[in-house]
């Protein structure tokens, strides 16, 4: 199996994920790899390291996803891994509830999102976000 982290998905790949069966409530499993040292494009902040620019995206981003009627179910540092094997671990898992796949086209395309992310694109090395189905 091979693992590509990204920041952003590609045309195609976003495509398909919003392209996928609207069936209400799901969780987002973002695992995430942190840059050693913050890169803003306009060279600012550098004293920051990758997790704190993330850190100021997670404050933020958690009041968008709990305005569209989601929340944060966990969060927290990445310790070890037990099964498996991959050459890169990740340093951070967050899990995050959407009320329904276009509550989250709404949040993500939003201009509160697009005034913070940011400090995502200066924290993230990159990250595999992978949608969950409800139970049914």
């Amino acid at each position: 199996m091979e693992v590509n982290n990204a920041v952003y998905p590609g045309p195609a790949q976003a495509a398909a994920f919003f392209g996928l069966p609207e069936n209400g409530p799901f969780v987002m499993v973002n695992l995430l790899k942190f840059k050693d040292k913050a890169e803003y494009a306009d060279g600012s902040e550098s004293e920051l390291s990758g997790r704190e620019a993330y850190e100021r995206y997670g404050v933020e981003v958690t009041k968008l996803i709990e305005s569209i009627g989601g929340r944060i179910r966990y969060s927290g540092p990445v310790a070890g891994l037990m099964i498996g094997e991959v050459e890169d671990l990740w340093d951070y898992v967050a899990l995050a509830e959407y009320p329904s796949l276009e509550a989250f086209r709404t949040m993500a395309t939003s201009p509160g999102m697009r005034a913070i992310e940011h400090h995502r694109a200066a924290g993230l090395a990159g990250q595999l976000n992978i949608r969950t189905m409800p139970r049914g």
